[in-house]
């Protein structure tokens, strides 16, 4: 069984998809990347195309431990607007499988129905569209199968939250120490620009 599913559609955040991807494979975790247009090229909002590992037409969903909607624009209104990503949602969900988004991604998550008297965080102003209004000011929320959290500068944040589910502490602690990621840290004391 592969550990990540991480959607992509075109106008996603590279930094929110891509960190999320690094961390988990520096952990040695089994994470596939998933084009739902015709072709496995995407485009980021940001113009940087990628070549997704798979097709949505492709994926068996049971092999999968959980899924994950990076955020970005039109990126996450496009995975929000196709209906086999909010049914796929659904059935991760149902199933007590992880389900994580960022930044515009929890948008997908409610459509989907599955934020629905849950906890949850999203980039500042995307509740506004939500039926959902909890969001949490905080940098990742983890609430049960459902974990979400801000935008680009929290995405390493998420990975490692996602690896520590996936694969425990210790591992995600390793590939912390490795990443450097304690060290911010030290400048979250001031502003850090």
């Amino acid at each position: 069984m592969k550990d990540l599913l991480v959607f992509l559609a075109d106008g996603f955040e590279e930094v929110e998809a891509l960190s999320v991807v690094d961390i988990l494979r520096r952990g040695g975790l089994s994470v596939d990347t998933c084009s739902i247009k015709d072709s496995k090229k995407v485009t980021s909002s940001h113009q940087v195309t990628v070549l997704a590992d798979v097709h949505i037409d492709d994926i068996k969903i049971d092999n999968y431990k959980a899924c994950y909607i990076p955020g970005g624009q039109p990126g996450a209104t496009n995975l929000q607007n196709d209906r086999r990503i909010i049914q796929i949602v659904e059935m991760f969900k149902e199933q007590g499988k992880l389900v994580a988004a960022i930044c515009a991604g929890p948008q997908v998550l409610d459509t989907a129905g599955v934020l629905t008297d849950e906890k949850f965080t999203c980039y500042p102003g995307v509740e506004e569209r939500l039926k959902t209004k909890k969001r949490l000011d905080v940098p990742v929320v983890v609430d049960d199968n459902i974990i979400t959290a801000m935008g680009p500068a929290m995405a390493p944040f998420l990975g490692y939250e996602l690896l520590k589910v996936l694969s425990g502490e210790k591992k995600a602690k390793e590939v912390g120490d490795g990443f450097l990621i304690n060290k911010i840290k030290e400048f979250i004391k001031e502003d850090i620009i």
